[in-house]
């Protein structure tokens, strides 16, 4: 009987999985926003692909997704 693997929970919420990589959020966007320019905002809120140096490490942390 093998065991089953768990999803580490706080992963699971950070990350979306798509066909074909892991998505998620930009950093620096919670306060501190009047500094930045309006350019820099609308970069911020577009997601992000994880690094492929990252994919394993996540893939460890989301068995199965």
């Amino acid at each position: 009987m093998l065991l089953k693997l768990k999803t580490q929970k706080s992963a699971a919420k950070r990350i979306k999985v798509k066909k074909r990589f892991f998505s998620r959020k930009s950093s620096f966007l919670g306060h501190l926003r009047r500094k930045k320019s309006a350019r820099r905002k609308r970069a911020l809120k577009a997601p992000k692909k994880i690094h492929l140096a990252d994919l394993y490490t996540f893939s460890v942390l989301l068995p199965y997704h």
